[in-house]
């Protein structure tokens, strides 16, 4: 199976709401998340992802639903585990649901949510949305153990955070390298679907190609820093060709 791509559009909402952020809904609000959504999908995107947060700091709740509607392409909502971002996506009925941590003083998800110390609370958020007929992924570290609990949860797939491998140089890449392997293939085992994203970009793509499993990346800012140079659906054709090489 060729590798998929997930692009993230969120950042293009952050710029919208640096103008908008108490009109985002007016028609002159630009640049505009379904504009990008649907260049993206002309560029060849598998997937959308996009990040509604409990602050609202840049997806609002119309966005998602228009995208929903408006767009013909599988939509993954990354959302924090509480009661009013599963209440969204049990109205928003998205076919994917990610699980993220969510810190209000962090500029973009950092870290993976600690499926292993909040184990309860994110069985029951996955169990919750599973009956509703969305599978869920669950973005975590790296880290066997959290692997482990993440196939507990019954949780259909992870998204491993690349972000350390991204940052990484010298002795500590190819640590973060064995990390990311190890993971994958104990996610794989445990017959979850592997992706991965964070960090990644058209500079440092290649250099995760020894890790096994890999079914999509979700990538964002990557991807919309290069369309403000090339335009969106280029730059998300670039990246697809370069995920042409992924050995699998």
């Amino acid at each position: 199976m060729p590798l998929l791509l997930g692009v993230n559009i969120d950042h293009v909402a952050t710029l919208r709401q640096a103008r908008y952020a108490r009109t985002p809904d007016s028609p002159n609000a630009e640049p505009s998340p379904l504009d990008a959504g649907r260049d993206a999908l002309a560029g060849g995107a598998d997937s959308l992802t996009l990040h509604v947060r409990g602050d609202r700091r840049h997806m609002q709740d119309a966005d998602a639903f228009l995208i929903r509607r408006e767009i013909p392409l599988p939509l993954n909502l990354e959302l924090g585990v509480t009661d009013e971002m599963i209440a969204l996506a049990l109205k928003l009925r998205p076919e994917y649901a990610c699980f993220v941590p969510e810190s209000r003083e962090e500029i973009t998800t950092e870290g993976g949510l600690d499926v292993r110390g909040g184990f309860d609370r994110v069985r029951m958020a996955v169990a919750r949305l599973q009956d509703a007929g969305i599978k869920v992924s669950l973005f975590i570290d790296p880290d066997v153990a959290q692997v482990e609990a993440a196939a507990e949860t019954c949780a259909e797939m992870i998204e491993l955070h690349t972000g350390c491998f991204a940052n990484a140089a010298g002795a500590d890449s190819e640590t973060e390298l064995r990390r990311l392997i190890d993971a994958a293939s104990n996610g794989h085992a445990a017959a979850m679907r592997v992706n991965a994203g964070h960090g990644l970009n058209y500079q440092n793509l290649t250099r995760l190609w020894p890790v096994p499993h890999l079914a999509e990346l979700n990538i964002g800012h990557s991807i919309v820093s290069r369309a403000m140079r090339v335009g969106m659906t280029a730059a998300v054709r670039e990246m697809k060709n370069l995920m042409t090489t992924y050995p699998g």
